[in-house]
This record gives C-alpha cells, sequence and structure tokens, in this order.
C-alpha cells in the first residue's frame, strides 16, 4: 500500500494547531464586571454585620487584665486547650507538630466556661462582646477594675478549588468577608469560575448551600457577604480549565502523530 506522505503530513500540521486552540485563555478574570469603567463612585448599601453567636465546642480566647501582676498571670495561666480538631493558619503551624495547640477556653456542653476562682459561667448564646461584658461582671466580684478581652480562638474558615492556596484557616478577627477569605489563600486563580462560587454553612441541622456571583458589584449586599466560622467555599474550575486538560492529551496526540509521520515517512523511502 502506498502512502500519501504529504497528505499524512498535512493531517498533523491540522491536529497539532487544533492543541493550541483547544486551550484559549479565560477572558473572565476581573472581579465587579457589571461596574462600569467610570471615574465616578458608586455607592452600594453593605449588608449589616452580626456577630456570632457563641456555641458549644467554641474555644474562645479569655484575657483578664488586674491591677496585680501576680493576679493576672495565675488567671490567664489555665488557658491552654489542645484541640486535634482545628486547624491553624498555614503560617502558624508548627513543622513536625500532629495538633496545634489553641490557646482558649474550650465551651463546655453546657454551654459553660470555666475560669480560676470565677468557676463556670454560662456564656453559649451570646456575641463575644456580650460574654465580655457578663465575665466583666463576674470578674469584678472577685477583683478590682478588671479589664476582660474575649475572642475567638477557632474562627476557622476553609477555601477550596481554584485557589492558589486552598487549606482551611483560623482567622482571629471575626469580622470577615468572602474576599477577606479569598485573599488569605491567595486569590482566585485564573481559571476560577468567579460568577458561581459555592458557600457550603453549616445551621444547626443540616448544611445550606449558597451560589454567589463574584462578578456582580451587588454581591456586598448579599446577606452572605460575610462569613461564618466553619464556612467552606469552593471555587468551580471554567471550562477553560477543563480545556487546558483536555489540551494536554492532545498535545500528547499530536507528538506521538508526529513521530509516526517521521517514522513512516522513513519507512516509505526504503521501500
Amino acid at each position: 500500500m502506498k502512502i500519501n506522505v504529504h497528505v499524512f503530513t498535512g493531517c498533523i500540521v491540522v491536529l497539532f494547531f487544533l492543541s493550541l486552540n483547544s486551550c484559549k485563555p479565560p477572558q473572565n478574570i476581573p472581579y465587579f464586571q457589571d461596574f462600569g469603567d467610570t471615574a465616578k463612585p458608586e455607592v452600594i448599601r453593605t449588608v449589616p454585620f452580626k456577630s456570632p453567636i457563641i456555641q458549644t465546642d467554641d474555644i474562645l480566647s479569655i484575657t483578664i487584665q488586674t491591677i496585680d501582676n501576680d493576679v493576672t498571670n495565675l488567671l490567664n495561666s489555665n488557658g491552654s486547650v489542645n484541640n486535634t480538631n482545628v486547624a491553624m493558619p498555614v503560617a502558624s503551624t508548627t513543622p513536625g507538630s500532629n495538633a496545634p495547640s489553641v490557646n482558649g477556653y474550650l465551651v463546655s456542653k453546657d454551654g459553660d466556661v470555666e475560669l480560676p476562682f470565677v468557676g463556670k459561667i454560662h456564656v453559649a448564646g451570646l456575641t463575644t462582646s456580650e460574654a465580655r461584658d457578663l465575665l466583666t461582671k463576674e470578674v469584678n466580684k472577685y477583683f478590682n477594675d478588671a479589664i476582660v478581652t474575649v475572642r475567638y480562638a477557632n474562627f476557622k474558615i476553609t477555601v477550596l478549588g481554584e485557589v492558589e492556596r486552598p487549606a482551611s484557616y483560623v482567622v482571629p478577627n471575626e469580622k470577615i468577608n468572602i474576599f477577606d477569605a479569598l485573599g488569605m489563600a491567595g486569590d482566585m486563580t485564573i481559571y476560577a469560575q468567579k460568577e458561581n462560587v459555592l458557600l457550603m454553612r453549616d445551621t444547626l441541622n443540616d448544611k445550606k448551600l449558597i451560589r454567589l456571583n463574584l462578578n456582580n458589584k451587588n454581591i456586598v449586599g448579599s446577606p452572605y457577604f460575610y462569613i461564618q466560622a466553619n464556612d467552606v467555599i469552593y471555587v468551580e474550575p471554567n471550562k477553560y480549565k477543563i480545556a487546558s486538560t483536555d489540551a494536554y492529551r492532545n498535545r500528547y496526540f499530536a507528538i506521538a502523530a508526529a513521530v509516526l509521520s517521521v517514522m513512516i515517512v522513513a519507512i516509505s523511502k526504503l521501500l
């Protein structure tokens, strides 16, 4: 059988260029694509921030300051909880450590925290500012002019998918929005599907799944703009990421076909 070398080589060239065209760069990269390119500022009302409510198994960082340094050190010496289920930020993990140590007071199943000298105080159902006021009142029954600060020690969020650093992060500030969370994860990659970001949120008895469009400027007014503890953000890949994966396979096929064509040309010359 006589092989038409020119026809076969032409087919190889077509396959090669098809493999290149199958991986075009994504065009849907910027945020807020519905915001016009103008110097005039546009004001959008944001959703009011609601402080999270303390729940059982939360870990609270509680600091008590008194006029006596010895008493202060004693009061703050018993707030270390080793919790294997808490994922610390990437920058704060200790190499070789199986479970990071989280400094704080564990809220019991009854909703209480137990402080030295003061005893058990019920804090479940309160915000951190309300818990601070309650603890200040109780502590000042034993120590004069004590100053109490309360914040979360295990406010964890998880960012997965098309971001630079997918991981779980413990956030020191409870007021965090979705762009803050994505910023901690190194922002989205160019293959992220910004108009279809999935937010998974724990409720009392189930999980709530919400789709968010980060190309819409009204996202700042969404009731899901602010992130809550244990939220999971999943950034899906767009069609260009899938195409780029297919492109690698196409390139290998084109290379294999090119090698095969060289072998056929060489064999045809020998025959």
